[in-house]
């Protein structure tokens, strides 16, 4: 007794598809359809594709948590920069203080605006 035969319908672009994939040498309509089902019915096959993604979530984390660890450190060192700067420069004379205010003042607009010019010249980060 031969295979069982199965009568389906199918779309019309879909068997398109399959008639032009069985015009190639060696390939049957019906061995497309069995390897088809097959891998349908097949729970390993599934389990591969999530293995797959599962990889690529755990590696994506992985990078995640890399970033996270370097901004701490990066947030660690300019606070210790800062707190030691604080700590350690001497307090500014009563008379010099409206100078280095007004120093101070454009050195900060003047960083304000290199940071500035700097993040509009970065290009924008991949999604």
């Amino acid at each position: 007794m031969g295979k069982p035969r199965v009568n389906i319908r199918i779309s019309t672009k879909l068997y398109a598809q399959l008639c032009e994939a069985a015009d190639k040498p060696g390939v049957t309509k019906t061995a497309i359809v069995e390897d088809a089902l097959r891998a349908w019915f097949d729970p390993e096959a599934r389990s591969v594709l999530e293995e797959r993604l599962l990889a690529r979530m755990d590696a994506f984390d992985q990078h995640q948590a890399d970033m996270e660890k370097d901004l701490a450190y990066t947030y660690a060192t300019l606070s210790h920069f800062v707190y030691y700067w604080l700590t350690r420069t001497e307090p500014i004379p009563e008379g010099e203080r409206d100078i280095a205010h007004a120093l101070g003042q454009r050195r900060l607009e003047y960083f304000n605006e290199q940071v500035s010019s700097k993040m509009s010249a970065a290009p924008e980060p991949a999604a």
